[in-house]
């Protein structure tokens, strides 16, 4: 316990040191979020320093092992580590699909080179990775997925479409699911590689939602040569190492049901909205009760990830579980915009100009509702659930 004590006074003596004033406020927009990459665009200069300094640190991956460029903090550290950023606002210093999903398949699946080649800049925010799993005709039933990966003696040649490519328009590299052999059953027969989106052949088209916006992109692969040295794992095996990378995935799109980067509670933006009564409580009674309800479910949620992340590193894993963080976690996240869309009533609906930062929240609401089809859709979490965590039997076709 001493131990903790003075890594933490440790920690956040550096924090206080190296967290510049303008990054410990909340982001304001998804535009002040670093992405990093070869074309990073930072929005200001103490953003870059931000990022360079925990990057040095190993912070930006503080679990990972040092030898790869992490921090090599224990479960206990990187907790303290987090609770310290939180108590000053810091802003994460790095947005990651490469941290979040692709860095954690790598340590397990990886070989030794592959580990020292990309683990590194990913820590550093040198390479933004895409995702390229879903196709038109294989979305929940991704083991159905047709891009075609043949073998050409020194590469490999892709062909064939993603869609929802999350920033693929943005990204240097994907990680990608490809069919390597189509006799073998759906599930076999995969393989998962890697290879860079400025390969000849590869192009990308943004896909517009109903908010407006959107991350999301169709992308396709015309006779895109891959060295071989970059398929990760075993061939004709990838499927292993996408249901291990989907576990990560459905917790950190879950996660975002447990907490906010709003800079006033729901509570705080109620009151705003519609007033408060001589006691200082929301005018409001229902919206009050209804706000009071949705903030001890979000506590409790973040208590189960954080008992998910323990029992996962205390060697228990996470597998089916992490459809149960999903699918809260998203109805949570869907929960908490309904009701800052109910305390600002007719005026949360309008959709441009500066009073409403041309419709930022309308814009995030109806963003929500793309949180319980990513990832995997809530019916298929819930059948996961069903099966694997409560052992229900398959329900009978009549």
């Amino acid at each position: 316990m001493t131990d903790l004590e003075d890594f933490r006074q440790q920690t956040r003596q550096w924090l206080e040191e190296n967290c510049p004033k303008s990054m410990r406020t909340p982001m304001r927009s998804e535009a002040d979020a670093c992405w990093g990459g070869r074309n990073a665009k930072f929005i200001s200069e103490d953003q870059k320093n931000w990022l360079d300094a925990m990057a040095a640190k190993g912070w930006t991956a503080p679990e990972w092992p040092r030898e790869y460029g992490g921090g090599g903090l224990d479960k206990d550290q990187a907790k303290i580590l987090k609770s310290e950023m939180a108590r000053i606002k810091a802003r994460p210093p790095l947005q990651s699909f490469g941290v979040w999903m692709l860095g954690p398949a790598l340590l397990k699946f990886g070989s030794e080179e592959q580990k020292k080649r990309f683990l590194p800049p990913i820590v550093r925010g040198e390479i933004r990775w895409c995702q390229g799993y879903s196709e038109p005709g294989a979305g929940s039933d991704l083991a159905s997925l047709q891009t075609k990966c043949e073998d050409k003696g020194d590469h490999f040649l892709i062909n064939g479409q993603k869609i929802w490519t999350s920033y693929a328009d943005q990204s240097d590299w994907i990680f990608c699911l490809v069919r390597t052999n189509r006799e073998a059953p759906k599930h076999l027969g995969i393989s998962f590689v890697l290879f860079d989106m400025a390969s000849p052949g590869v192009s990308t088209k943004p896909i517009t939602l109903i908010s407006g916006k959107s991350p999301f992109c169709e992308t396709f692969f015309d006779n895109v040569k891959v060295p071989k040295e970059n398929l990760v794992g075993t061939l004709d095996r990838g499927w292993d190492i996408a249901k291990y990378l989907l576990t990560h995935e459905r917790e950190m799109i879950g996660g975002s049901g447990g907490s906010s980067s709003a800079s006033r509670s729901l509570g705080e933006i109620a009151v705003l909205a519609l007033g408060a009564n001589e006691n200082g409580e929301l005018i409001d009674t229902s919206l009050r009760s209804k706000i009071a309800s949705a903030e001890m479910d979000g506590w409790a949620f973040l208590l189960t990830m954080e008992r998910a992340k323990d029992e996962a590193k205390a060697g228990q894993g996470v597998g089916a579980r992490s459809s149960m963080l999903k699918y809260y976690g998203t109805e949570l996240n869907k929960r908490r915009f309904e009701l800052m869309m109910a305390s600002k009533g007719l005026s949360a609906l309008q959709w441009e100009g500066e009073a409403s930062k041309d419709g930022q929240l309308a814009r995030q609401w109806l963003r929500t509702k793309g949180n319980s089809i990513e990832g995997g859709t809530s019916e298929v979490q819930l059948n996961i659930i069903s099966k694997r965590i409560l052992g229900l039997p398959d329900p009978k076709v009549v």
